[in-house]
């Protein structure tokens, strides 16, 4: 795959480079696909790289850049970008739920949870809220 994306001189990979690598290479999941861009060292734009859920800094910054990618689309996109939205927030979901986690984990889940519901209900109030709710957990820079 990196050979493919480097034959192209990829420096940044978007959305119809992506799935020309998908039909490309049509036996790799979409999972699979994500993890092996994210894993890269490329540059992603956000469609392409989704939401991250690694750590609160990722969390911040592809919900912000989404927030972004919304905010320019049109109905179109808007739905697309909530789509992937939607998504990421039934995964953090499943994970609180996960008995196999430990309580810290399913907690840091939890509060993931609230930041793509929060991003969901107004797109372009979750920075503003989010600034506010760092300050009340006492993590104003972040909560990593």
């Amino acid at each position: 795959m990196l050979t493919w994306l480097q034959s192209r001189s990829a420096r940044c990979v978007d959305e119809a480079l992506r799935r020309a690598l998908a039909q490309e290479m049509p036996d790799i999941s979409t999972k699979l696909l994500r993890q092996a861009l994210l894993e890269s060292g490329l540059a992603l734009t956000p469609m392409v790289e989704g939401v991250r859920q690694d750590s609160f800094e990722h969390l911040e910054r592809t919900l912000l850049a989404l927030g972004a990618e919304y905010e320019a689309g049109d109905a179109a996109r808007r739905k697309e970008v909530r789509g992937t939205v939607i998504t990421a927030r039934q995964h953090a979901d499943w994970a609180t739920r996960n008995p196999n986690s430990s309580e810290a984990h399913r907690a840091e889940k939890a509060e993931m949870v609230l930041w793509l519901r929060t991003w969901l209900e107004n797109p372009p109030l979750f920075p503003s809220w989010l600034v506010l709710r760092k300050r009340a957990l006492g993590h104003p820079h972040g909560l990593d």
